[in-house]
């Protein structure tokens, strides 16, 4: 064979231009990426790969942005199902009165996947191709993740009293190690413990959670100072805020998932400064439920690691993170009084390297580099909403994004081809999340 022959790859997918993410604030035009067995092999200009490069399988994306698939670092994807169904309401009264008695009447393994299947639909569709998931009958959920094909962490949950998947937090936590010990080797699928919050889970299991995750080097996700009731109560119980109690129980470290943390004071912030923990923002959620403000340019001036999450769409309604990006970077802007806090770059990092780093995955995703996983998006830059473009990345966090995501690829398998998600039938999902509305509010 002549040493000059092009490479065979996988795939070959040649673009306008391409966001690696790393190195830093990097914008490539006209730049190619070859895949080879899931992975990057190669990111080169195009004019070079198509001399060192052929595939069977070669896309010409003309107009189009190739950039690191999004990591949706916090959700409950099944709750898609309760769409719409109690708006308006603050995070106690909602949780309480409407979501926690439709879960205790509805959710079961058939709900789980079915609401499971909905939200990855409408992630693929939106740029996700990695999302963190904390709910019940996570065996449900892993069978729509492996029908689908996108990529997850499930943080099976941990509360104190019953549900319809467990009955205490022993029970929760010998059923979450069972489903991880069934998925192990499903590649795409990564477990994590999921204690529900500090109000919901006592002392005792915290402790064990905490030494389990040690023991078996897996994360710890909690939702944690969410609501200034949540840390007035903590205090007003145990005379401690509710991240003090948790690094007195052993939960804070660089495995720790701290989702909302909206009320924080210095000693909060330097808590996780030390432990390494992350935080997880979720801005649209916070605001829905009136929850209050992530301090999101003060945290990452101290180099603590801030990832985006969409929350479950009870309480957002979209699982759209290119809108999350946009919020977050107004939301620091207006809080913090500084309008070049969190930029345009860091939103996207947010959203890609920093949600791979919070779930321990950096090594694999959330940035195209060379020897990484092909978790990649092709955007749709031809559209006139986007006219004209300066700059591609303010294009887009601060431009409506989601609905011009056209293809995208997970491990170096396409999973969304036209924005039609290659794995899921979305005229058979409709109609079943139609007749999940009917059987929980009948006409």
């Amino acid at each position: 064979m002549n040493s000059n022959s092009p490479q065979t790859v996988d795939s070959l997918i040649h673009a306008e231009w391409i966001i690696p993410i790393r190195p830093a604030n990097t914008q490539l035009k006209h730049h190619s990426i070859a895949i080879k067995d899931g992975v990057i092999v190669d990111l080169l200009p195009t004019k070079l790969a198509k001399q060192q490069y052929c595939s069977a399988n070669t896309h010409e994306l003309a107009q189009q942005l190739l950039m690191p698939g999004l990591v949706n670092a916090h959700g409950h994807a099944a709750m898609s199902l309760f769409r719409g169904m109690a708006d308006d309401q603050d995070l106690h009264n909602w949780l309480q009165n409407h979501i926690w008695p439709a879960e205790a009447q509805w959710v079961d393994a058939e709900f789980v996947k079915d609401g499971s299947l909905l939200a990855i639909a409408e992630m693929l569709r939106s740029g996700t191709t990695c999302y963190s998931d904390m709910y019940f009958f996570p065996d449900a959920a892993a069978e729509a993740v492996q029908d689908s094909g996108i990529r997850a962490q499930f943080c099976f949950p941990v509360l104190d009293f019953a549900s319809t998947w467990g009955s205490d937090a022993d029970d929760y936590i010998s059923k979450g190690l069972a489903a991880r010990e069934k998925w192990q080797h499903q590649p795409l699928l990564n477990f994590a413990f999921g204690p529900h919050a500090p109000y919901t889970v006592s002392d005792q299991p915290m402790s064990r959670i905490a030494a389990l995750a040690a023991e078996l080097d897996i994360g710890i996700q909690i939702h944690c100072h969410e609501t200034q009731q949540e840390v007035t109560d903590a205090i007003n119980k145990d005379g401690e805020r509710p991240l003090a109690r948790l690094n007195r129980l052993g939960l804070l470290g660089p495995s720790t998932q701290l989702v909302h943390m909206t009320v924080l004071n210095d000693a909060d912030i330097e808590l996780v400064r030390l432990s390494g923990a992350h935080v997880v923002h979720c801005p649209a959620s916070n605001l829905k439920l009136a929850s209050g403000f992530c301090p999101t340019q003060q945290l990452l001036e101290l180099d603590i690691n801030v990832a985006l999450g969409t929350d479950g769409a009870a309480s957002n309604n979209n699982l759209d993170l290119f809108s999350e990006m946009h919020i977050a970077a107004l939301l620091a802007k207006a809080t913090s009084g500084n309008a070049a806090a969190l930029g345009d770059w860091q939103a996207l990092e947010m959203a890609t390297l920093a949600g791979a780093k919070a779930l321990g995955l950096d090594h694999k995703i959330g940035s195209l580099e060379i020897g990484k996983q092909a978790d990649l998006i092709a955007i749709d830059m031809s559209n006139i909403e986007q006219q004209p473009i300066y700059q591609p990345i303010s294009q887009l966090v601060y431009t409506h994004s989601a609905g011009n995501v056209k293809h995208s690829w997970i491990a170096g398998t396409q999973v969304l081809h036209n924005r039609q998600p290659t794995q899921i039938n979305l005229t058979q999902l409709a109609q079943k999340a139609q007749q999940w509305r009917d059987k929980i509010q009948p006409a």
